[in-house]
């Protein structure tokens, strides 16, 4: 395919949501096997400021902080498989990640549906609950022990 053909398509499927260099590369490489047409369109795209991993970075946990809460490890093996560095990854997700109140938040949440059940068996969902959603142990040992002097 040509570039004029290629380049619209590219910008359709950047617009759907902020993508990482290495989805944009993967995506290129499916729609046409010509390297220079590749390596042009690229270089449109990060001229463009639509290439840019640091912002799709904190997109991506600005989402995942909004609609489906994330420990800092799960995060950073999410944007892993995008592509992304994991100094980079590490930085954005430091600086932008309260990782103690999500967990909180997740846990009040997740509480009040196992409420009907023994203690011990609460404070098991809610720990294996956190640790599926990539919180760290030591976060999830605070909530726990602070719901167990509640109790």
């Amino acid at each position: 395919m040509s570039f004029e053909k290629v380049f619209p398509k590219t910008l359709k499927f950047i617009s759907l949501r902020p993508r990482s260099q290495k989805e944009i590369l993967t995506y290129l490489t499916k729609k046409s096997p010509d390297q220079k047409i590749r390596e042009k369109i690229f270089q449109k795209l990060t001229s463009l400021g639509l290439a840019d991993d640091q912002a799709f970075v904190q997109w991506w946990v600005e989402q995942r902080n909004t609609f489906r809460p994330k420990g800092k490890r799960a995060l950073i093996m999410e944007l892993r498989q995008k592509g992304i560095d994991r100094d980079l990854s590490e930085t954005i997700i430091n600086r932008e990640v309260d990782e103690k109140n999500l967990a909180k938040t997740l846990f009040l949440k997740k509480k009040k549906v196992w409420e009907k059940l023994p203690f011990e068996m609460q404070q098991e969902k809610l720990a294996s609950f956190l640790g599926r959603r990539g919180f760290a142990w030591n976060t999830i040992k605070a909530l726990l022990d602070e719901n167990r002097q509640k109790q």
